[in-house]
């Protein structure tokens, strides 16, 4: 019995329902002679009959319409089997759509990939804003996870930690706190115009709420410039136009170089949380947990501020 078709099953169910080989052929779009021939081998293989036939029309035999009850639940686990391989292949050809702030987009996101490419997941689509945009396009369902650097996150959105980082304060080897041994206060890096990113920024936030945790109010003072990428930031830095704040992911190869030069802070020390999040209530797909479980064996590490 094993080898009997699907098709076959298709048949008996119609005219079990339509009360007629010529009406299940029309809802079946074949031909009635094609429905006929696939009674017959049906009867063949199953050993009994299954529709009695006579110039009135066709009726079901008690065997038939048993079995047509069975073929109507044989049909209906088929039919999820079909729509749910045809569901994992769209998936599976859909790239996994993410966005991150702009520091775990440029120094962290990549080895993550390579990490999802060598497990055989090569298909992902990266979208890199700030934090605040980030936010939104999980808000909107347009990516599926989203990564923050903020200390806060939003409330309506589930969220796991996945790393630490460390924010240092940066200038140019000709700038006059590069000699300064003895570093800078919490309050005179809070009067200084900073070179620094823009509202919405999870390294803006980050220094705000560590200065308001000093009793500091934030923003202070007017920055120096803002300006849309870290990178851009660091050039300025570079250039010895004024301090900055920024992620020791964006700096670490500058400090060793020498080509910048980290102020210490006395008494305050800048961490925060890179989170990953996504839509409150929603599950992750199996792709995004293989890339959340592949940023637990690597992530924090990567991240964690020197």
């Amino acid at each position: 019995m094993s080898d009997i078709e699907i098709a076959a099953l298709r048949v008996l169910v119609a005219v079990a329902e339509t009360g007629s080989l010529s009406a299940a052929a029309a809802r079946l779009g074949i031909t009635q002679q094609a429905v006929s021939a696939r009674m017959r081998t049906l009867e063949a293989r199953v050993g009994t009959a299954l529709v009695r036939r006579s110039p009135r029309g066709s009726t079901m035999t008690p065997e038939g319409t048993v079995i047509a009850g069975w073929a109507g639940e044989v049909l209906a686990a088929a039919d999820r089997f079909g729509e749910s391989v045809a569901t994992l292949t769209a998936a599976s050809s859909a790239p996994l759509r993410i966005a991150a702030s702009l520091t775990i987009a440029e120094y962290l996101v990549p080895e993550w990939l390579r990490g999802l490419r060598a497990a055989g997941e090569i298909r992902a689509e990266l979208t890199a804003t700030n934090s605040a945009g980030v936010a939104d396009l999980v808000r909107a369902g347009t990516v599926e996870l989203g990564f923050l650097e903020t200390p806060e996150v939003p409330a309506e959105l589930e969220a796991a930690r996945v790393a630490s980082d460390e924010l240092v304060v940066v200038v140019a080897p000709t700038h006059p706190w590069a000699r300064r041994r003895s570093g800078i206060t919490a309050e005179e890096l809070a009067r200084t115009p900073l070179i620094a990113r823009e509202q919405g920024s999870g390294t803006r936030r980050a220094l705000e709420v560590a200065l308001a945790a000093q009793g500091i109010a934030s923003a202070p003072v007017a920055p120096y410039a803002v300006l849309p990428t870290t990178a851009m930031v660091r050039a300025t830095v570079l250039a010895g136009e004024a301090p900055a704040v920024l992620s020791v992911l964006a700096v670490t190869e500058a400090l060793t170089s020498a080509t910048l030069v980290a102020v210490r802070v006395r008494g305050l020390r800048i961490t925060r949380p890179l989170s990953a999040v996504w839509a409150r209530g929603a599950r992750p797909s199996a792709r995004a947990r293989a890339l959340l479980a592949l940023i637990a064996e690597v992530g924090g590490v990567a991240a964690r501020g020197k």
